[in-house]
């Protein structure tokens, strides 16, 4: 606001400080093309098929088979509300990390959404590499 001007009132400055005020972005056209969005959307969509399958599975984790009683995990370790947001953010971070060739790391804090990153790690192949005992295949998703 200008220093000669003096807000009176909440609504003088709305349009300064309002969510529903002109966007300021400095993004011009798209951010993304629609491959790269369809790209990561499948990406995302596998993470989270790798961490409801961490969560809640023992068994039958490509679902090649009716879902039985015996196939859940009796008690769960993880929490899915967690999950989707760590995969996001990983997946981003990554992307402008492998796109601007930054000197970065993601760090994220220890806890139950720990599927969230798993789920990126395995899909890259890092996961397999760090424990060999851990197959990028059915036998590894177990």
């Amino acid at each position: 606001m200008a220093p000669d001007k003096v807000q009176r009132t909440l609504t003088d400055g709305q349009e300064e400080w309002s969510v529903y005020s002109k966007t300021r972005s400095t993004i011009t056209g798209e951010p993304l093309s629609k491959d790269e969005i369809e790209k990561l959307t499948k990406w995302f969509h596998a993470t989270l098929y790798l961490c409801l399958g961490m969560l809640y599975l023992k068994e039958n984790p490509l679902l090649q088979e009716p879902l039985k009683r015996e196939h859940i995990k009796p008690r769960l370790l993880g929490h899915w509300g967690s999950d989707a947001g760590q995969s996001f953010t990983y997946i981003h971070f990554n992307r402008m990390i492998k796109k601007y060739d930054l000197d970065a790391l993601v760090i994220s804090g220890p806890g139950h959404g720990a599927p969230g990153l798993i789920s990126n790690f395995y899909l890259e192949g890092v996961y397999s590499e760090f424990y060999p005992n851990i197959s990028e295949d059915k036998a590894g998703m177990q």
